[in-house]
């Protein structure tokens, strides 16, 4: 039974009891509308109504009328069904935000958010969500953007069975996404190529706000504090650029991403299975060309001031600091090893050789490889070790280089 039922016998049965007593002048209106639980005026109103009613119906006559009747605003059958069957068959898992914005734009959808959530409910398509925690308070947003950004990666069944990490770099500010990729695995390498993304389009910012990963921070124990004093690769590449990283020191005070990854998560799996994209490079596509424009038209805000942190970058190329370095010391056949690779240095018409020279090696977010000796390039090498720019080396049955840009005995004679 309906709580409007239940209300109207207990109304009725008051009344009865209130009408017979009326009637032997035990009650005046207003005690009567006391015990009625209205204001004497309502009383005196409704109670000539009522007792005509009674009067000639008798207790069928304090019924509401209203009850068992279709509401006029009620919407039609035939239009709740099409919309969960929409749902069924083309949108199954979508949340129901996502799902009402789609039927709106795609499908001419016309209802209000709240009764599509509550008729998916209904049809058993959507799980009514568990109650909602103590409220935090929210940390207010930069004023400006590009004064703090924050960069995070995300583990996540993007596309089906198969595991990759969307590395995602947004404004405080704005909440807007200016880069966002999948890769393999998220590491030092994503990491500088999601500052390059930004920094080349945006320019500088003042402030990274990012976890304590071993690509940002070093830390002596797992969740201990960051040591400062020993710079990542990225700590260092941002030293250099002049911005300031600032460690997180749990979930909540990364919200602000935490929220961006939990609606990534929720929406955009199921914009990549309706697309039928299940590559890395073609979602890596969709993303730039598609999502993100979408993405950031939906839910970007609006700085608190006008105007913007930002500043253009002028002096030594990004790429060449945005990227690993390393120190190396040249061996006696005038070759540097990195990471398992030998990279050949070319001859060089202003010195003979490098041999026991240090040099710096660089490690480009593309795999790509560059041997400095101080502010000069001397070369660079695909992912593979093979110089760029220049003919290969020709490789003889046995694995062994049969051009050399300097010969064995020279190089020993120098020495």
């Amino acid at each position: 039974m309906t709580r409007a039922r239940i209300l109207q016998e207990v109304r009725q049965m008051r009344f009865e009891e209130l009408y017979a007593r009326r009637q032997q002048r035990i009650f005046t209106m207003a005690e009567a509308a006391e015990m009625l639980g209205v204001t004497e005026r309502t009383f005196r109103r409704t109670f000539r109504r009522w007792s005509g009613r009674y009067d000639v119906e008798g207790a069928e006559g304090l019924q509401d009328r209203r009850l068992g009747r279709p509401s006029g605003r009620a919407v039609p059958v035939d239009e709740a069904l099409r919309m969960v069957t929409l749902y069924e068959t083309r949108y199954t898992g979508w949340t129901v935000k996502h799902f009402h914005e789609r039927w709106q734009q795609e499908h001419g959808g016309t209802r209000s958010y709240s009764w599509t959530k509550k008729t998916l409910q209904a049809a058993g398509h959507v799980a009514r969500a568990p109650r909602r925690g103590a409220h935090r308070k929210k940390r207010p947003r930069k004023p400006l953007p590009g004064m703090m950004l924050h960069q995070d990666g995300s583990t996540h069944e993007w596309v089906p069975g198969c595991q990759w990490d969307l590395i995602v770099t947004l404004d405080d500010a704005t909440s807007e996404l200016y880069s966002a990729f999948f890769v393999e695995e998220e590491g030092t390498l994503s990491s500088l190529r999601g500052l390059q993304e930004v920094m080349e389009t945006q320019g500088l910012f003042s402030s990274l706000y990012t976890d304590r990963g071993s690509h940002y921070w070093h830390t002596d124990e797992a969740g201990g504090h960051v040591d400062k004093s020993r710079p990542t690769q990225v700590h260092r590449a941002l030293q250099q650029l002049g911005v300031t990283l600032i460690p997180a020191y749990s979930p909540e005070a990364r919200g602000r991403s935490e929220r961006a990854f939990r609606t990534l998560q929720d929406r955009l799996p199921n914009e990549l299975a309706l697309a039928g994209i299940t590559e890395m490079a073609a979602a890596n596509r969709y993303l730039t060309e598609q999502f993100l424009p979408q993405y950031n038209d939906r839910f970007m805000v609006r700085a608190t001031e006008p105007g913007t942190a930002f500043i253009p970058w002028v002096g030594t190329p990004l790429a060449e600091i945005l990227c690993v370095q390393e120190e190396r010391v040249v061996a006696k056949d005038n070759t540097v090893r990195y990471q398992g690779t030998i990279l050949q240095i070319p001859q060089d018409p202003h010195r003979f050789h490098y041999v026991k020279a240090t040099v710096r090696v660089h490690a480009y977010p593309d795999g790509t490889l560059a041997v400095f000796h101080g502010p000069r390039c001397l070369a660079r090498y695909s992912a593979e070790g093979h110089l760029l720019g220049q003919p290969r080396p020709q490789l003889s049955s046995g694995g062994r280089c049969l051009t050399r840009p300097a010969t064995r005995s020279s190089i020993v004679d120098q020495r």
